[in-house]
């Protein structure tokens, strides 16, 4: 699983992808960080997280479109099919590397944490929720995308459709304006990843949502896991 996670990372940065991501991910941070609390001089760094909700449903995408579709292409797949490891073990692997990724772009609020301490102390409980929440939001839509992945191999068609389900999960709520009915409601609010994420960038710390976007984690990397044994086998 780490052979696997070490190549994947070597490969986010012998390509453009690993820098373009991360570059993405401190440029959009950064103007919400400078707009929402540097220029008005407010020390909540909440206003910045609940930004970074939209940034990273369609960054996310970027990062995860090679992660399968690539060794599909090249025919590099077949090497990690008869590879003395497990099929689960190889798509951990993936997820951990794409994860990495990740938290590194992601590490960059704390920065602006310690930005703000130098002019009031910050409410350091609140950052760290807030971390917790992007970051479960992060690896929620890496299982989905690495899924999407190992759908295809035409890297184009993996974010295209990883930017669609971006798309859906934002209409989600838009939904919720048009039903009135009590059943549907129910159903929008336990699908919608901004309710979960945005109570989060409040200050509320909501175990049933943290249990939710893990779900959806082991949800679909299951689902990656079954296309390849699917594929062993055929």
């Amino acid at each position: 699983m780490f052979s696997i996670m070490r190549r994947e990372l070597a490969s986010y940065f012998h390509s453009p992808i690993g820098y373009i991501f991360i570059a993405a991910f401190h440029f959009f941070a950064g103007i919400a960080f400078f707009t929402g609390n540097l220029m008005s001089q407010n020390a909540d760094l909440g206003g910045v997280f609940s930004y970074l909700f939209t940034f990273v449903l369609f960054l996310v995408p970027v990062l995860t479109m090679r992660l399968f579709s690539e060794d599909r292409k090249n025919k590099t797949d077949q090497a990690l099919l008869t590879a003395p490891i497990t099929i689960t073990g190889m798509v951990f692997g993936k997820f951990l590397a794409a994860t990495v990724i990740f938290l590194a772009a992601l590490s960059v609020t704390l920065v602006y944490g310690l930005v703000i301490a130098v002019f009031t102390p910050p409410n350091w409980a609140s950052i760290f929720g807030n971390f917790a929440s992007t970051l479960l939001l992060g690896v929620s839509l890496i299982a989905i995308g690495m899924f999407i992945s190992s759908m295809t191999e035409n890297q184009v068609i993996a974010a295209v459709g990883g930017f669609a389900v971006a798309l859906l999960l934002m209409l989600i709520d838009m939904f919720g304006q048009v039903f009135t009915q009590p059943w549907v409601l129910a159903i929008i609010n336990a699908l919608s990843f901004f309710k979960r994420y945005s109570s989060f960038s409040l200050g509320i710390f909501e175990y049933s949502s943290v249990l939710f976007f893990i779900s959806v984690c082991a949800v679909f990397i299951f689902l990656t896991v079954r296309v390849y044994e699917k594929r062993r086998w055929s």
